[in-house]
């Protein structure tokens, strides 16, 4: 058995790990065994009661988070000249075409998010084969494949991010930073489970959200309540 650091047991002594917690209790609680040194992630685990080996049990959507996720997410846009600037002035990281087309093909991708327009998606689909694998490829579910490649770029900026239940039937998201009061990783949460809950597939049966929990950077899980989440 593994033995537990000076840090894991602070953290374990503030909370019980078999309790679950409410919503405005979590929100606070996460920050408190949050003891790393740098400004960790705030995420959360959703399991939902779906088969995503089933099609119309494929839970994926996007969600605007009301305070971002705290993190500088870089951008590439993939456009025609004419929307260059566009993009640029809209605080895009990284703008062009063929010649990032061809740095993807060699293996580029330090990036968080790609966004395109309709009439270059038939050069931008060739490059499936690497982006598809890390979660790069433009989608226009996810409003990342537009004519208005501004107000997408905007988006994402401020906190807009897409989200899709893994082979598990768990949606993983980051939902804040540790730095970020309590009131705004809960606003965050409630937005991102509010989001999921529109999507439920008519097909699933049974309880729907199975378990929800929030946690940070390198720290153990806090269950959240479900009961204490409005709009569930």
């Amino acid at each position: 058995m593994a033995k537990l650091t000076k840090k894991k047991k602070e953290a374990l002594s503030k909370y019980n790990p078999e309790q679950e917690y409410s919503l405005q209790d979590a929100s606070s609680l996460v920050k408190e065994i949050s003891l790393s040194k740098f400004d960790a992630s705030i995420d959360i685990d959703v399991r939902l009661g779906v088969d995503p080996r089933k099609a119309d049990q494929m839970v994926r959507g996007v969600v605007a988070l009301p305070h971002g996720t705290g993190k500088d997410v870089k951008v590439l846009v993939l456009c025609t000249p004419d929307k260059e600037e566009e993009a640029k002035e809209a605080g895009a990281d990284y703008v062009g075409l063929d010649d990032y087309i061809q740095k993807i093909e060699g293996g580029w991708t330090d990036v968080d998010v790609i966004i395109t327009m309709p009439t270059v998606m038939a050069k931008v689909g060739k490059l499936g084969r690497v982006l598809g694998p890390r979660g790069l490829m433009p989608n226009p579910k996810s409003g990342t494949v537009t004519m208005d490649v501004a107000k997408a770029v905007q988006e994402v900026k401020t906190g807009k991010i897409d989200f899709k239940v893994d082979k598990f039937g768990i949606i993983h998201a980051s939902v804040g930073k540790s730095s970020f009061d309590p009131d705004k990783i809960m606003d965050n949460v409630k937005e991102m489970i509010q989001t999921i809950s529109k999507l439920k597939p008519s097909s699933s049966k049974g309880t729907y959200f199975q378990s929800i929990h929030l946690s940070s950077t390198m720290s153990p899980g806090i269950k959240i309540d479900k009961n204490s989440i409005v709009g569930i």
